[in-house]
């Protein structure tokens, strides 16, 4: 229903204008070009005000209704600087923008045509425009050196504790590798690339250190309060890795491997606390136009405590094992050739992982 009302003023607001402005041509004919035009000017610096006082009542009543509602608490410490920052350009750019349309809007109404005064011609001011050209790019100099800080903060050097996922994106999915207990990821080559092979990623199966990855699809699963590097590349054509509530965000290019990291700072439990949002998960979206299916290439990021994560993990099966089932060590026939072998001593398929951890 506040929607229609909406619609409803938005066309009532069009059909008035539109009929002044009709009104104003038949007056031009009546009253002569000169009288219409007063007119007409008159008008528009009525309307410009109206537009000024409803413009700046918008302003405050979307900021009451929507503020907290648009966009949680940031969910990383880093993301916590982004925040600062995004705050700090918007108190600089808001008091900017309406000093200047509220003088804008008001000088369109207070100097509008009269006959009782003549216009001052004033083409120039050095002082003036040295002003309002040194000190904008002052500003703007150091709100870009502030965020250049932080970008080379969260692209450069994780830490060394940091966990490595890998992420990928092609059309239209996520998919994330993680490496096993030796903490390396294996080679990938984009010719090895084989779903039907059960090689989804084109990982080198002659580097052993591929043996342990683990590959998951659409639902990423990180650590709390524990640093991420995010690896991140592309099948096919550009998309964009966008985590809305860790403020991160980083193109993902075919053939050209881009980083970033960052530390979660709360588990999705207590997100949902938070918002108060018992459904509340955090969102993987593609941020780049990626093709007609880009709508709907959307992951879920799971931030969960060290032992939760740990059980998960310990569950998954490494994708060699899954691409070469008859080398793991769970399948029956890998045992049977064990024991025929005289190699009694079986281990687990992720036992490796459950190591590293």
């Amino acid at each position: 229903m506040q929607t229609f009302f909406i619609v409803a003023i938005l066309i009532l607001g069009f059909l008035i204008t539109f009929q002044i402005a009709r009104a104003s041509e038949y007056v031009s004919v009546l009253r002569g070009e000169e009288k219409s035009r007063k007119q007409s000017n008159r008008i528009n610096a009525f309307l410009l005000l109206l537009f000024l006082i409803l413009g700046l009542f918008g302003v405050y009543y979307c900021n009451e209704k929507l503020a907290g509602k648009i966009l949680t608490v940031s969910a990383s410490y880093q993301g916590e600087h982004i925040d600062t920052m995004l705050w700090i350009t918007t108190a600089i750019t808001g008091i900017v923008f309406f000093i200047t349309h509220i003088a804008l809007f008001w000088f369109c109404f207070k100097y509008q045509e009269s006959d009782n005064r003549k216009a001052y011609y004033y083409p120039h001011n050095n002082k003036l425009e040295f002003i309002w050209t040194v000190v904008p790019a002052i500003t703007l100099t150091i709100l870009v050196g502030y965020g250049l800080y932080y970008w080379f903060k969260i692209t450069g050097k994780a830490p060394k504790n940091a966990m490595v996922v890998e992420v990928t994106g092609s059309q239209f999915q996520w998919d994330f590798r993680y490496p096993g207990f030796d903490g390396i990821l294996g080679k990938k080559y984009y010719r090895d690339i084989n779903v039907a092979a059960n090689n989804p990623l084109g990982q080198v199966w002659d580097d052993p250190a591929n043996h342990d990855d683990i590959h998951t699809t659409g639902e990423m699963h990180l650590v709390v309060n524990k640093p991420v590097k995010l690896v991140i590349g592309s099948k096919d054509v550009i998309h964009d890795v966008g985590l809305v509530h860790f403020r991160m965000k980083m193109d993902a290019v075919p053939g050209t491997p881009t980083t970033m990291w960052f530390t979660p700072k709360y588990t999705t439990a207590e997100m949902k606390k938070i918002t108060g949002n018992p459904d509340f998960v955090y969102e993987l979206s593609c941020d780049q136009m990626c093709g007609k299916g880009h709508w709907s290439m959307r992951g879920v990021v799971v931030v969960e405590t060290q032992e939760e994560f740990d059980q998960w993990l310990i569950q998954k099966k490494p994708q060699y094992y899954v691409a070469f089932p008859d080398k793991d060590p769970s399948n029956p026939a890998f045992k049977a050739d064990s024991t025929k072998s005289g190699n009694a001593a079986i281990i687990p398929a992720n036992s490796q992982v459950k190591t590293k951890q």
